[in-house]
C-alpha cells in the first residue's frame, strides 16, 4: 500500500513545503529521518530566504548553510567601523577612541525593528536593504562637496547623519555603489539610478525593456565612475551617470525640477509608527521620474578565441555548451567578467560612451586556468613556503573595486586570485602581464565572498568569520586599535618605541603598518557570533552578524514568521549537492542528502 514517503519528492520541495508555515515544515521534520533530511534541503531553505527576506543571491557564493541563516535572520546586526568623516558610520555617538583617527575596531549599529539582509558600502556611505525591500541610507552620496543646511537630499553632498529608509517606489532587490553614484535592482527587474538620494530615476531603454534575454538584466555592477548591466543573454551593458550627454541631461532635468517643483527639494519628512507608538523613522522622499535613453552595449565577447580549461570539474554537458558571461564586477574604467566555463575576461578603457570603443574583451589566462595558476608563488615549485596546487580549479565568483579585482572558486579547496590593475597608467598590461597575487593564508579556507575597499580587503568564509588586510585606512581593517595591540602583531606597531610615541601625541604620527596576513576580526569580545555578509569600499567596512547562543541547545521554532509571498524568484532555482559546512556547530544537519533521479549537482552559474 502507498505510503506518503512514496510520493516524489519534487512535489514536497517544489509545491507543498513553499506553501508551508516554517513552524510546520519543523515540527515536519522531526517525524522521521526521511522528512528530516527532506526538511533540510539546502536549495529549498535558500529559496525561502529569497522570497520571505529578500535575501540576495548575487552577492555571494555560498551554496550550503542556508537553514542556519534562515533561523538567526529575525535579528541580524549591523556592524561599521573605519572612516568615520561625511557621518559615513551613521552613529551619532562613537565610542572614545585613544586615537583620533578613525574608529578601528567594529561598532554595533542599531536599526530598530529593521531586519537588514544586504550591506553595502559607497565612496562615503552604507546602503542597507531590509526583508521588505525598503533601502537605508547613511553617510553621503557625493563627499567632495558640500550642501547646505536648508537643501535637501536633492543636493548629491546632503548627509544622512543616521540611517534614513529611501522612499523607493518598488521593493529593492540589490544595491551596487561606484564612487559619486549607486545603482537599484527592484523587484520588477528596472534599474534605478542614484546620483543624489531625493531624485532617482529609471533608465528607460529597449536595451533593458526584459522583452528578450538580450535586454533582460539579470546583474547590476557599479564601476568607479559608471554603471554596467549583465543581461540573461550575456551581454554587457553601460552607461556613465557623472559624464557626457546622460550628466548632462540628468543636470538639465535637476535645473527643471528645481524651478518648476521645488516641493522636490523638501528636506526629508518626519514618519510615525501607524501603531501612534514612540518608535518613528526618518525617511527621505524620492521625487522618481524616467530618463529615455539608450546606454552602450559592448560588442560581445569573442566565441572560439578562449582556451579550453582543463581540471575544472565541468561535465562534458557544460563544456559543450556555449560560452557566455555568467557574472560581472566593475573598477575603475575595466569591467571584469567570468564565462560559464570559468574563463576570466577584461574590459579595459571605459573612460566614457565615445572611449569605450577602445577597448575590447581579453582573456585572462593567470586568473583561469590551474596550470598558469601553479606557476605563481606560493604554488610554484621554487617558492618559499611553497603550498601544493589544488588539483582541481573553476572559478565561479568575482569581486572588483576602484583598482583590484578578485577571482575565486569555492568548498574546501577554494583558491583566492587578487589581480592588481593601475588605471592611471595611460598602458594598460598586456593580459599575460596580470598576474595574481595568492595570499598562502586565503586558500583552501571555504571563502565565499570577497570585499574591497581602496586600500584595504575583507574575505568572508563558509563559517562566518571574517578576515582583513591591507592598509590601515583610518581603523578599516577592524582589527582593534593598535595603540592596544602588541607590537608586531597583525594591526599594530612595529615596535613598542612607535606604539609609545603614537600614543603620547593622540593621534597617528607613526603610520600603522599594512597588514600583509589575513587577520580575523572580532565583531563582539566573549561572544559567539556568525558573520553572514561583508562590504568595504573607501576606507571603511561593514558586516552583517547573527548570533551564536552556546549556553542554549539550538531551537527549531522560528520565533517570527516573516512577510511571505512578497519575493518570487526571479530565475529557476539550481540545485546543488548538500552537506555540512559547519563542522563543530550543534544542531545542523550532519549527514550527505542526495535523492536519485533530481539531477542535484554542482550547478553551473547563470
Amino acid at each position: 500500500m502507498p505510503n506518503i514517503t512514496d510520493i516524489p519528492v519534487e512535489i514536497f520541495l517544489d509545491n507543498l513545503l513553499p506553501i508551508l508555515p516554517v513552524s510546520d515544515i519543523l515540527r515536519l521534520g522531526c517525524t522521521n529521518r526521511f522528512f528530516y533530511l527532506l526538511t533540510n534541503d539546502e536549495p529549498f531553505w535558500h529559496q525561502r530566504l529569497q522570497r520571505d527576506f529578500n535575501f540576495p543571491s548575487s552577492d555571494t557564493a555560498r551554496t550550503t548553510g542556508w537553514k542556519f541563516i534562515y533561523k538567526r535572520l529575525t535579528n541580524p546586526k549591523v556592524y561599521v567601523w573605519g572612516e568615520a568623516s561625511h557621518s559615513r558610520l551613521g552613529i551619532a555617538h562613537l565610542p572614545i577612541q585613544n586615537l583620533r583617527d578613525g574608529v578601528p575596531t567594529p561598532q554595533h549599529l542599531k536599526l530598530q525593528g529593521v531586519k537588514v539582509v544586504s550591506l553595502v558600502a559607497g565612496g562615503w556611505s552604507f546602503h542597507a536593504i531590509d526583508s521588505n525591500g525598503s533601502v537605508y541610507v547613511w553617510g553621503v552620496m557625493d563627499g567632495t562637496g558640500i550642501a547646505l543646511r536648508g537643501d535637501g537630499f536633492s543636493e548629491a553632498s546632503k548627509v544622512a547623519n543616521f540611517p534614513m529608509r529611501l522612499a523607493l517606489p518598488l521593493p529593492v532587490r540589490s544595491v551596487s555603489c561606484g564612487r559619486l553614484h549607486a545603482a537599484a535592482f527592484d523587484a520588477t527587474g528596472h534599474v534605478w539610478n542614484l546620483t543624489s538620494w531625493g531624485r532617482p530615476f529609471r533608465l528607460v531603454s529597449a536595451l533593458l525593456d526584459q522583452s528578450s534575454p538580450d535586454s533582460t538584466p539579470i546583474q547590476v555592477e557599479c564601476g568607479w565612475s559608471f554603471t554596467s548591466v549583465l543581461t540573461e543573454s550575456g551581454d554587457v551593458i553601460v552607461w556613465w551617470p557623472k559624464v557626457g550627454e546622460m550628466f548632462e541631461r540628468v543636470r538639465a532635468k535637476n535645473e527643471e525640477l528645481d524651478e518648476h517643483d521645488p516641493q522636490s527639494k523638501a528636506q526629508p519628512a518626519l514618519e510615525f509608527n501607524r501603531t501612534g507608538g514612540q518608535g518613528s523613522s526618518n525617511y527621505i522622499p524620492c521625487h522618481v521620474w524616467d530618463l529615455v535613453m539608450d546606454p552602450v552595449r559592448l560588442p560581445p565577447i569573442p566565441l572560439g578565441s578562449f582556451p579550453h580549461l582543463e581540471h575544472t570539474g565541468l561535465s562534458h554537458e557544460v563544456q559543450q555548451q556555449e560560452t557566455k558571461l555568467t557574472k560581472i564586477a566593475s573598477m575603475d574604467n575595466i569591467v571584469i567578467g567570468l564565462t560559464n566555463k570559468g574563463h576570466i575576461l577584461r574590459y579595459a578603457k571605459l573612460y566614457n560612451e565615445i572611449e569605450y570603443t577602445q577597448g575590447r574583451w581579453e582573456y585572462l589566462p593567470y586568473f583561469s586556468d590551474l596550470a598558469k595558476v601553479r606557476e605563481c608563488a606560493p604554488f610554484a615549485e621554487d617558492s618559499e613556503g611553497r603550498l601544493e596546487a589544488p588539483q582541481a580549479m573553476y572559478i565561479n565568483h568575482i569581486s572588483a573595486h576602484f583598482r583590484t579585482f578578485i577571482a575565486y572558486s569555492t568548498g574546501d579547496q577554494s583558491v583566492v586570485l587578487m589581480g592588481k590593475i593601475d588605471t592611471d597608467d595611460p598602458v594598460i598590461p598586456a593580459p599575460d602581464n596580470v598576474r595574481p597575487i595568492i595570499h598562502p593564508n586565503l586558500q583552501f579556507k571555504s571563502v565565499i565572498s570577497v570585499v574591497l575597499g581602496d586600500y584595504h580587503y575583507g574575505a568572508l568564509t563558509s563559517t562566518g568569520k571574517m578576515f582583513t588586510w591591507g592598509a590601515y585606512s583610518k581603523g578599516a581593517l577592524g582589527l582593534g586599535d593598535p595603540t592596544k595591540i602588541q607590537p608586531g602583531q597583525p594591526g599594530g606597531f612595529i615596535n613598542e618605541q612607535q606604539r609609545r610615541a603614537v600614543t603620547a601625541a593622540g593621534s597617528l604620527i607613526a603610520r600603522v603598518p599594512d597588514v600583509g596576513v589575513p587577520t580575523e576580526v572580532k565583531f563582539e569580545r566573549g561572544r559567539q557570533t556568525f558573520c553572514f555578509a561583508a562590504t568595504a569600499a573607501g576606507w571603511h567596512t561593514g558586516a552583517l552578524v547573527i548570533d551564536l547562543d552556546p549556553d542554549t541547545e539550538e531551537r527549531e521554532e522560528v520565533e517570527e514568521e516573516p512577510m511571505r509571498g512578497s519575493f518570487p524568484p526571479t530565475g529557476p532555482e539550481r540545485r546543488f549537492d548538500t552537506g555540512n559546512p559547519f563542522t563543530g556547530h550543534r544542531g545542523l544537519l550532519p549527514f550527505r542528502v542526495g535523492f536519485a533521479g533530481r539531477g542535484w549537482g554542482r550547478a553551473s552559474p547563470r
